[in-house]
């Protein structure tokens, strides 16, 4: 798989993947995640002009997988409880990730992207979140190496447990 910016012409095979995800969560006890009017599907657009909606591809330039990768301060990540942050330093977050369920491991090849764009800028902090429903996330993003923080608050009210993965920053030179 390669992972690329999303394009217009993405935007139906992408709209599949969030609906065979959606499908998923529902067969595995997520009732409520992406529920109608907050999905993915509603950002999509805002993602793709802004340059932040990415996929993962086959030989045939195919997508399987999507997500968004945002770098900088994220709203919903202001107020969090039963936790903390890591720390403060700048950090890029992972959202929207969704599979036509064909390939596995995702999570890992999304974050291994992210994390190589973060470091190439100096920024060595990876967020992401996810509803209490989600087991399957849960435990992707525990084996991708993020720990869970605590509990944020997407923008309707509702909360997502908070994970966060502070990035190798290799040898620093003295100076």
């Amino acid at each position: 798989m390669t992972i690329r910016e999303a394009e217009t012409g993405d935007l139906l095979k992408i709209r599949e993947i969030y609906g065979t995800a959606r499908a998923f969560m529902r067969a595995h006890g997520n009732q409520t995640q992406w529920g109608e009017g907050d999905g993915p599907e509603e950002k999509l657009e805002d993602d793709l002009l802004a340059r932040q909606s990415f996929v993962g591809v086959d030989e045939q330039n195919e997508p399987h997988f999507v997500f968004a990768f945002l770098i900088g301060e994220d709203p919903t990540y202001q107020l969090i409880e039963d936790g903390a942050w890591l720390n403060q330093e700048p950090y890029g977050t992972i959202h929207r990730l969704g599979s036509d369920g064909s390939v596995h491991g995702v999570l890992a090849e999304a974050s291994a992207f992210c994390e190589q764009q973060l470091i190439a800028q100096g920024i060595y902090n990876l967020r992401a979140d996810t509803h209490a429903d989600n087991k399957t996330m849960q435990k992707a993003l525990e084996r991708s190496g993020f720990v869970r923080v605590g509990i944020i608050y997407v923008s309707d009210g509702t909360p997502r447990y908070a994970y966060q993965k502070r990035l190798n920053q290799g040898k620093r030179q003295e100076t």
